[in-house]
């Protein structure tokens, strides 16, 4: 995501490298470059250049301080005016409705009928909601039947009339279900078209004015560039929605929908999609994604992550465990899930400052796991809780029926042994007693002169 931009961005700021002051020659001479690189990614012409006027002034303004390098300062107030440009605070959903109603709308591709899922997923477990979802796409007739799976998957029950041909009756109908069934929001997946016309505005037009949504959320492919500001442009002037959801953004995009469509139709974006897992759906955060553009990550989020799949009490009984040596397979197994459940790996580590920029050209397979989860698969349980007993003839037993080497068994045992005991040191009552005995050292903390 953003990786060309921010490398373009890179670049442009070292113009500045060196330098001891901020002068109008070696500021314009920076932002035209940093205007370059926002063209290549596709921001929008106007877009672009308003950006670097406003900067540019901001640039001038400025008295640097002595501690500060100009460098620096163009950064910080890149940073700030790329945050600005994308709606500077993140816009949460507004529900209040009896049940609320969330009415999806967008072009076919965009990934519409997945991103309900995925909102009703995130709405479930994050928001403790109790969702229904609406099949009110009666055009295209796979589509039913795809949000079926989808609501399978995510254990939120779909509101369906298969044969149906008027989709504002349909979304009717599901309105008295939710308030039948006691769900306290409704999300309407509703039908989509290769590209806008009349027959589509008036369709969806109709399913607002019957159903008095509290969110019209259009979903837009972030990977067709300027064509989604356009499509953005459009939905607008004809329906007014309140959010939009930029979707495939963790593909090969460059970036600049997110970048212009905020400044374009004046809507935030609230939500973005960032893998076809289902859990692969972020609120926006404008100052957060300029971090990342930046290649400054985005370790606020990267923790987000973790606690929601993390919990204390079974951290506490884990660190019991490790205390007392009885760290086994079962529980490295079950660590593994929860990182797969934070989302794809690559995307995980460019949250790290300066690792994505490390990791660029490296590819990071989403099935890294996939050989250490065959191999702890094929142990036996008590293999599993007692790995003292995995002898020769064991490993040899576990590499066939995991399909992998004896080589690599030793492998992983020899680092699931490293780790035990790195572990254990780290979490004794003595490392803690010597760490809290330093804290109250005198100076401990106190920079060095």
């Amino acid at each position: 995501m953003f990786e060309n931009l921010s490398e373009r961005l890179e670049r442009s700021f070292k113009i500045l490298k060196g330098e001891g002051k901020i002068t109008e020659i070696n500021v314009a001479e920076t932002l035209k470059d940093v205007r370059r690189a926002l063209l290549d990614a596709d921001v929008n012409y106007k877009v672009a250049k308003n950006f670097t006027d406003t900067v540019k002034q901001k640039a001038l303004g400025q008295n640097v301080l002595t501690a500060v390098k100009p460098q620096q300062l163009m950064v910080k107030i890149v940073h700030d005016e790329l945050a600005a440009l994308m709606g500077g605070e993140n816009e949460e959903m507004k529900l209040k409705g009896h049940p609320a109603v969330v009415l999806m709308v967008g072009l076919n591709g965009a990934g519409k009928t997945t991103m309900c899922g995925k909102l009703a997923k995130m709405l479930r477990e994050k928001r403790h909601m109790n969702p229904l979802l609406a099949a009110c796409d009666t055009f295209r007739p796979a589509a039913m039947e795809q949000l079926r799976v989808l609501g399978e998957q995510v254990q939120v029950p779909v509101y369906m009339q298969p044969g149906a041909t008027d989709p504002v009756s349909v979304a009717q109908a599901a309105v008295q279900e939710a308030k039948a069934k006691g769900h306290d929001v409704l999300i309407v997946d509703t039908a989509g078209r290769q590209s806008i016309d009349e027959e589509l505005m008036e369709q969806v037009r109709h399913i607002k004015e019957a159903v008095q949504p509290d969110e019209i959320l259009l979903v837009v492919d972030s990977m067709t560039g300027q064509d989604a500001v356009t499509t953005a442009k459009e939905f607008n002037n004809r329906l007014d929605y309140t959010g939009v959801v930029l979707t495939k953004l963790d593909g090969d995009t460059r970036g600049g929908a997110a970048l212009s469509i905020r400044t374009v139709v004046d809507k935030p974006i609230k939500f973005v999609g960032i893998g076809e897992k289902m859990e692969a759906i972020d609120l926006f955060h404008p100052a957060r994604m300029a971090d990342r553009i930046l290649g400054m990550g985005d370790i606020v989020s990267l923790v987000e992550r973790a606690q929601e799949q993390f919990n204390e009490e079974e951290a506490r009984k884990l660190q019991r465990k490790i205390q007392k040596n009885q760290f086994d397979f079962n529980d490295f197994y079950s660590q593994i899930q929860q990182i797969k459940k934070m989302g794809n790996l690559k995307d995980l580590a460019a949250m790290i400052p300066g690792v994505g920029k490390a990791l660029k050209d490296v590819e990071i397979d989403d099935n890294a796991f996939k050989n250490i989860e065959a191999i702890i698969l094929s142990m036996t349980p008590k293999e599993r809780t007692h790995p003292e007993v995995l002898n020769t003839s064991r490993r040899q037993r576990i590499a066939k029926g995991s399909g992998t080497t004896v080589q690599e068994v030793n492998r992983l045992i020899k680092q699931f042994d490293q780790t035990r005991k790195l572990m254990k040191m780290v979490t004794s009552p003595g490392m803690s007693k010597m760490a809290s005995m330093m804290k109250r050292m005198p100076g401990a903390g106190m920079p060095s002169k």
